[in-house]
């Protein structure tokens, strides 16, 4: 890495960054980046090339033509701590530039039950900035490095990576989380959410909410982070059950209905016991024994406004889409269309599009009351009707005319080798990832609808400082002080560093980025070439100074010394050789962790807190430290 890329990544862990820190001791050595290999994405399209090819000749999948040695692609390993800083395009200065903005910055995790599309949908974000291509995006699965997770097809460990995105003149770095599912795995979801500031649930339209669905929304409701939907796997309404839009339509209110219940159901909780508490903490009047009882059987409910809670698609968060044929919306799209090609206000089409409202054509008026007047609704009209003609011509039945009138009708422009693909979810790929795609629908929604760093709860860094389930105000002050540290995000010098660090785990040194073999480049190979002459030619010229000084006799045992010497230097060189080799074989201690205020630099030192450390003891014991250094002095000066 050159000197100014060094110097980047030293300044890499600013606030509201989300990381792996490499940890050996309580000390941090450096920061790695851990990049794949450019020849993967090669490697993986020349194995789907051959599955085309043996599908075209009659060979089926996990077969092999005769003759033919079987293909696979190989899996790669990458250490747990690496920092996924690949921005395609992004040089890693301008990431580190992005850094100093907090408030564009997006610390977010996916969540989902399992089999429900994360990883999928994390491959279409990671496609859009350039690190992988659209036609790979939910088969490669890139944040699944670890060969287990490849082999059975499902996320095991969480996985973190930066991302890039412009929007309205802006730029934004979106630190992301991908988490598992399984519910073996449910301790992985709850260290991602808890250093995420919103979290992107993702729900199959299939399946609808699953146990792993409220688990994942109740531990984001928990935490106090601001969650947004995607229903994925729409296609699956279209290829396998066959439903029409209208019928589509219902079954997508009825997801929307029990997502929302699942919000509805913990919000009110919350408000049950907050009102529980209220009345434990109230102290009865002095005349309560002889005026009469008076009950309030109102919940509190009806004060409360949780309309800001609940998914609602004119709200914009939530996208509808299938995360493995790449295109994805939210409604917003669709409104900017329609609104200038129908003369519409886009006001008035934003709160119409979902609901029960229909166009009256004759009167060229937004009614309401469609599924009273057996008229189909805005969204199954303008939207899912065209959803719908799309993959009946493309997948279904294949017109050639009518895939033409779409794209010419689209302004887009297919490539002649995707029109000509034998799978025809190839060209569905390429044209809804120009038309819909689902990683800007994402994308800008978390931009849009997540907070930054600067907007976190104060009542989410009160729990975050909170130890041993303890109230906020019962710390000391100096402890309490550092409240304002947490919502302010400053990475000055004078602010303090505060990290906090969810989970810990043990890895092999040899793992580590700088353990790694890496090919030598041209020059590298010449300068070792040149190195290895120059020891050759010395070694000829010293054996031939000491033939031409030593007598012939001597000339016999001058080579046998020299053999038993090249024998000590041989057997040094192994003892060196393995004592390296044990080095690198020495764990090193990984955290997974966020820096909430504050840089961290390479050589820092840094306190570290237990999950038992009491400020009020140790406040006390540093207090009676200084004052055994005072009474020491005055004994000194006396």
């Amino acid at each position: 890495m050159p000197k100014a890329g060094r110097q980047a990544s030293e300044q890499l862990l600013r606030l509201g960054s989300v990381a792996f820190i490499v940890l050996v001791g309580g000390k941090a050595p450096g920061l790695q980046a851990s990049n794949r290999r450019p020849d993967d994405r090669r490697v993986l399209a020349t194995a789907q090339r051959r599955r085309c090819r043996q599908r075209s000749e009659g060979v089926g999948p996990g077969q092999t033509r005769a003759g033919a040695r079987a293909f696979f692609v190989p899996l790669r390993r990458f250490p747990p701590c690496g920092i996924q800083f690949i921005m395609g395009h992004t040089r890693l200065e301008n990431i580190v530039d992005l850094q100093k903005n907090t408030a564009n910055i997006r610390n977010i995790c996916i969540v989902a039950h399992v089999d429900h599309g994360k990883t999928t949908l994390a491959d279409s974000l990671i496609a859009n900035n350039g690190i992988i291509s659209n036609r790979l995006a939910g088969k490669l699965r890139y944040m699944d490095s670890r060969e287990d997770e490849q082999l059975r097809g499902i996320t095991m460990k969480s996985s973190s990576i930066s991302l890039h995105f412009s929007m309205d003149d802006q730029e934004y770095l979106i630190n992301m989380i991908d988490s598992p599912g399984h519910v073996d795995f449910s301790s992985e979801v709850s260290t991602a959410v808890r250093v995420c500031d919103g979290a992107v649930v993702v729900v199959d339209v299939v399946e609808g909410v699953c146990p792993q669905t409220q688990a994942v929304l109740r531990q984001a409701w928990l935490e106090n982070i601001r969650p947004v939907l995607v229903i994925n796997k729409i296609d699956r309404l279209i290829i396998e059950l066959k439903l029409t839009p209208l019928e589509a339509y219902i079954h997508l209110q009825k997801i929307l209905e029990q997502v929302n219940a699942v919000t509805g159901s913990l919000f009110t909780s919350k408000v049950l016991e907050d009102r529980a508490e209220m009345e434990v903490t109230e102290k009865p009047c002095s005349d309560s024994k002889s005026s009469e009882h008076i009950y309030d059987w109102s919940a509190g409910l009806e004060e409360t406004d949780d309309s800001h809670l609940y998914f609602a698609p004119e709200q914009g968060n939530v996208v509808f889409g299938s995360a493995i044929d790449g295109w994805g919306f939210r409604i917003e799209q669709f409104v900017q269309m329609y609104s200038q090609k129908m003369g519409i206000n886009a006001e008035v089409l934003l709160k119409t599009l979902w609901g029960d409202y229909y166009l009256n054509t004759k009167a060229k008026k937004i009614m309401k009351g469609a599924q009273a007047k057996g008229k189909k609704p805005l969204f199954v009209q303008l939207v899912l009707e065209n959803m719908w003609s799309l993959y009946e011509a493309v997948v279904i039945r294949r017109d050639k005319e009518k895939i033409d009138k779409i794209v010419n009708s689209l302004g887009l422009t297919i490539l002649p080798r995707d029109s000509r693909h034998m799978d025809p979810k190839v060209h569905l790929n390429a044209i809804c990832t120009q038309w819909l795609p689902i990683s800007h629908a994402v994308l800008s929604m978390i931009c849009n609808k997540l907070p930054s760093p600067l907007d976190i709860a104060a009542e989410r860094v009160e729990r975050l400082m909170c130890v041993r389930s303890r109230r906020f105000d019962s710390l000391p002050a100096q402890t309490q002080a550092l409240k304002q540290a947490f919502l302010e995000c400053k990475s000055d010098e004078t602010a303090p560093v505060i990290v906090f660090i969810c989970k810990m785990f043990a890895v092999d040194s040899k793992l580590l980025p700088q353990n790694k073999l890496r090919p030598l480049s041209q020059e590298e190979i010449a300068q070792r070439r040149e190195q290895a002459r120059k020891r050759h030619a010395e070694k000829l010229a010293n054996q031939m100074q000491k033939l031409e000084q030593s007598p012939p006799e001597q000339t016999l045992e001058i080579s046998s010394a020299n053999t038993s010497t090249r024998d000590i230097q041989v057997l040094e060189q192994m003892d060196l050789s393995t004592c390296r080799q044990a080095s690198q074989h020495k764990e090193r201690f990984i955290a997974f962790a966020r820096v909430y205020s504050g840089t961290i630099r390479k050589g820092q030192k840094l306190f570290v807190l237990g999950p038992k450390y009491d400020p009020s003891e140790a406040l006390t014991k540093s207090e009676l430290f200084e004052q055994r250094i005072e009474l020491g002095i005055l004994t000194v000066e006396s």
